[in-house]
């Protein structure tokens, strides 16, 4: 997906953002602010928003020093989500169609994301989808039919992660269909935000239902030209690929292969462009 006029805005807010997260000096969030919007017009809009977050994540990195801004924050999303787990888990024990709610559930657990929302209370949002039905956004598109029909003939599965804490809800829809399927659960290589690195995948059991990997990517959606040998080798061979959230939509929506996207629409930009509405939450099928 391309980068529209809208996303630099959200662009430039999030480098504010993080700039205070990593120190209070107001100097360094203007020289911040200063190189960004020295680089906004050199962005071609060509170039997907992970891209471009990247690029802004390193002028951070550079002026502040700090790399995993969110590090705390992550950790806070891991140790939430796990105490969640056996809720989780009995949700799907309880519902008719196993395999539906554990999607249901992996989606709407993409709400955990400071991308979108630096301010966002990770116990009050996640103690809301308990509140309500997991199934409440699925109003658009929902290419379920398809996906079982492809995931009964998939040995080999790729799946995409996206933020530390939502993997936990990740690893539950995982546990559906693990038991006879050879699952590689890929994280980002460097910190990006809130985005899942090893250590969170290895705290919340990834490890025990996939083999975890890094992606080789530095940036919060997997931008394959970034990407590790052994990560394009398992992408481009395995019989499933599945993409969590908005990140790694934007950066593979016109990848050459058949990919499924689970997200939660956050987004006016992402809903025009997938089709769906702001507030579903979505599973779709690549062209």
């Amino acid at each position: 997906m391309r980068t529209y006029l809208d996303c630099i805005p959200c662009l430039i807010k999030g480098a504010l953002e993080q700039a205070r997260l990593a120190t209070d000096d107001e100097r360094v969030h203007k020289e911040i602010m200063n190189e960004v919007a020295a680089l906004v017009p050199q962005f071609s809009l060509g170039l997907t928003p992970p891209e471009m977050a990247r690029q802004v994540h390193q002028i951070i990195t550079r002026k502040t020093g700090s790399r995993d801004l969110f590090k705390s924050i992550k950790e806070r999303s891991n140790r939430w989500a796990m105490e969640l787990y056996p809720k989780l888990k009995e949700k799907v024990t309880r519902s008719t169609d196993h395999l539906l709610t554990a999607i249901e559930i992996a989606i709407a657990g993409n709400v955990i994301d400071y991308a979108i929302k630096n301010t966002l209370n990770i116990e009050a949002e996640i103690q809301k989808l308990f509140e309500e039905d997991f199934s409440q956004g699925r109003k658009g598109i929902f290419d379920y039919e398809h996906f079982k029909e492809d995931l009964a003939a998939a040995k080999t599965i790729l799946y995409l992660a996206d933020n530390a804490g939502e993997i936990v809800f990740d690893r539950v829809f995982i546990e559906e269909f693990c038991y006879n399927k050879k699952v590689i659960f890929a994280v980002r290589d460097k910190p990006s935000i809130n985005d899942a690195l090893m250590e969170d995948a290895v705290f919340c059991g990834l490890d025990k239902v996939a083999q975890v990997i890094s992606s080789g990517v530095d940036a919060p959606g997997t931008i394959l030209k970034y990407c590790s040998e052994e990560f394009l080798r398992i992408f481009k061979q395995a019989d499933l690929v599945m993409s969590k959230g908005q990140g790694n939509y934007e950066a593979l929506s016109e990848a050459e292969r058949r990919i499924y996207f689970l997200f939660k629409v956050k987004c006016p930009v992402i809903a025009r462009h997938s089709g769906a509405k702001l507030g579903d939450i979505v599973l779709k099928r690549s062209r």
